[in-house]
């Protein structure tokens, strides 16, 4: 429902024990049927954190380490440059962890 004097949305008003609808501007409208209608919201899901293993899932790559020297390292991709530009493999070190990135 709209105000007929400046259009702006009715809003619910509790005057006195009655519930009218009425606008900022000063304008009430007392014949208005009020229909409300609340909801209940339900609790939020309660997410639960795990280790971080996904490393395990990475695929596995002959690379050399230049930390340690080692010669396997986990790979992912990411896109970090333009569209048109190819994507950043970055490599994590399987024995010391060691993360460095390689442009193509």
């Amino acid at each position: 429902m709209f105000c007929p004097k400046c259009g702006s949305i009715l809003r619910p008003k509790q005057k006195g024990n009655k519930r009218i609808m009425a606008c900022s501007c000063g304008y009430e409208e007392r014949k208005a049927k009020l229909i409300l209608k609340e909801t209940k919201k339900e609790e939020d899901k309660k997410v639960e954190v795990i280790e971080k293993e996904e490393e395990k899932h990475l695929p596995l790559a002959d690379a050399f380490c230049p930390k340690c020297s080692h010669d396997r390292a986990r790979y992912w991709l990411v896109q970090t440059r333009a569209g048109d530009e190819a994507e950043t493999k970055f490599y994590k070190c399987e024995k010391c962890k060691h993360i460095w990135r390689e442009y193509d």
